[in-house]
C-alpha cells in the first residue's frame, strides 16, 4: 500500500503527519526537477533539496523525479542515493503543460526510446537502489500493449500503472482491468517487475480488494488521502467510514444513538484538531519556501459533512497563518461544547 507523489501535496509536512498517524508501506515524495538539481542556480538547488528532506519514521521512502534528460536524471539518482532514499522514481505521467513542455512526464510516454534511456540513467546514478516508473496507460489513447513493453525491457524494479490515458486525466473512471492486463502482459514477459495499480482507490478494504482481482503487487493512493491521515490504518480494512463522513452519515440515520453520535463528534474534533497540527508542520518545516496558500487546499478535506463545515471552511480560506488557523478552529469548537 503505496502513498503516492502528488505536487504541492505530499510536502514534508504531509509525509510526517502520515508517518504518524497511519503510515503506508511505502511513502513518495512529491517530484523534483532533476534538471533543477543540476542546473540550478545555488538558491535554486537550495530550495529544491528541502523537498527531499525527510526523517526516519517515513522508510522506506522513495525520492520521484521528472526530467527528459539522462544526464540530469543519473545526476538526481546519485544525489538521492547520496541522502539514503530506498528507492528512486520516475514520474512519466504527470500532465503539467510546464513538465511536458521540457518533454518529461506524460511527454516521455511520446519518446520510448528516450524512457529507456531515463531509467538507464538512474539506474548509473543509483547502482544499488531500485527504480520505478510511474505513467499511465498512454498518451492520447490506450498504448499499455505496446508502451509497457516498452518500460519492461529497461528492467525496472516497479512499474505504477495509473489506469487512465494522459487526455483522461482524472475525469473518467480509473480502468483496473487495465492493471489485470499489465500484469498478463509483465508475466508473459517473465519480468520480474511488480506492478501496482493506482486510481480511484476508496479506502484501504477497496485497494486490497482490487489487488486481489487484478493480481497487482499493490495499490498507489493518491487522491483518497486527502484529509485522512488514518487511511493506512489497520482498523480501516473493515471498510467502514471514519471521521467526517461517519458523521454526515449520522445525521440521516434517525436511531442513530446518542454514545455513537458522541463518538464521532470527537472524530470530528480530532480532524480538526490534526489540520491545525498538519497547518502548523507546514508553517515550521515549509513556511520559509513556500506560500502558505498552498495548505488551503487541505482544509476542504479536513472540513467537510458537518453542521458548520461551510462557514468553518470559508473563515479557514481566509487565513495566513497556523496561528489564525488555530484560533479559527478552537473557536469553532468552543461553540460546539
Amino acid at each position: 500500500m503505496v502513498q503516492a507523489p502528488m505536487a504541492n501535496v505530499t510536502d514534508a509536512a504531509w509525509r510526517r503527519l502520515f508517518a504518524k498517524y497511519g503510515k503506508p508501506d511505502v511513502t513518495y515524495t512529491e517530484f523534483v526537477s532533476a534538471d533543477g538539481l543540476l542546473r540550478a542556480d545555488e538558491e535554486g538547488k537550495r530550495k529544491l533539496l528541502r523537498d527531499l528532506e525527510y526523517t526516519e519514521a517515513e522508510r522506506p521512502i522513495v525520492a520521484q523525479f521528472f526530467t527528459a534528460s539522462p544526464e540530469a536524471m543519473e545526476h538526481a539518482a546519485r544525489i538521492a542515493a547520496e541522502r539514503g532514499f530506498d528507492g528512486i522514481d520516475i514520474n512519466m505521467g504527470c500532465p503539467d503543460r510546464v513538465v511536458e513542455k521540457q518533454g518529461a512526464g506524460a511527454a516521455l510516454m511520446k519518446d520510448p526510446k528516450r524512457a529507456q534511456e531515463i531509467i538507464a540513467a538512474a539506474k548509473r546514478g543509483a547502482p544499488n537502489l531500485p527504480i520505478s516508473v510511474k505513467t499511465r496507460l498512454g498518451y492520447n489513447k490506450d498504448e499499455l500493449e505496446t508502451w509497457l513493453p516498452v518500460l519492461l525491457e529497461a528492467e525496472p524494479a516497479a512499474i505504477i500503472v495509473h489506469a487512465r490515458t494522459r487526455k483522461e486525466m482524472s475525469k473518467v473512471p480509473a480502468r483496473w482491468e487495465r492493471v489485470a492486463r499489465a500484469v498478463e502482459i509483465r508475466d508473459k514477459m517473465k519480468s520480474e517487475a511488480l506492478i501496482i495499480g493506482n486510481g480511484d482507490v476508496a479506502n484501504l478494504s477497496d485497494a486490497r480488494a482490487r489487488c486481489a482481482e487484478t493480481r497487482a503487487d499493490g495499490a498507489m493512493i493518491g487522491r483518497g488521502l486527502f484529509g485522512d491521515p488514518f487511511f493506512f490504518q489497520p482498523s480501516q480494512l473493515d471498510g467502514k467510514t471514519s471521521g467526517v463522513d461517519s458523521f454526515s452519515h449520522s445525521q440521516e440515520c434517525e436511531n442513530e444513538s446518542r454514545e455513537n453520535e458522541s463518538e464521532v463528534v470527537k472524530k470530528i474534533e480530532e480532524r480538526l484538531r490534526i489540520a491545525v497540527e498538519h497547518t502548523k508542520l507546514f508553517e515550521e518545516l515549509l513556511g520559509d519556501i513556500k506560500s502558505f496558500a498552498l495548505m488551503k487546499k487541505h482544509f476542504k478535506a479536513y472540513v467537510h459533512g458537518f453542521p458548520g463545515a461551510h462557514e468553518l471552511r470559508a473563515q479557514l480560506m481566509e487565513t495566513e497563518n497556523a496561528a489564525q488557523v488555530e484560533k479559527v478552529i478552537e473557536d469553532f469548537l468552543h461553540a460546539q461544547r
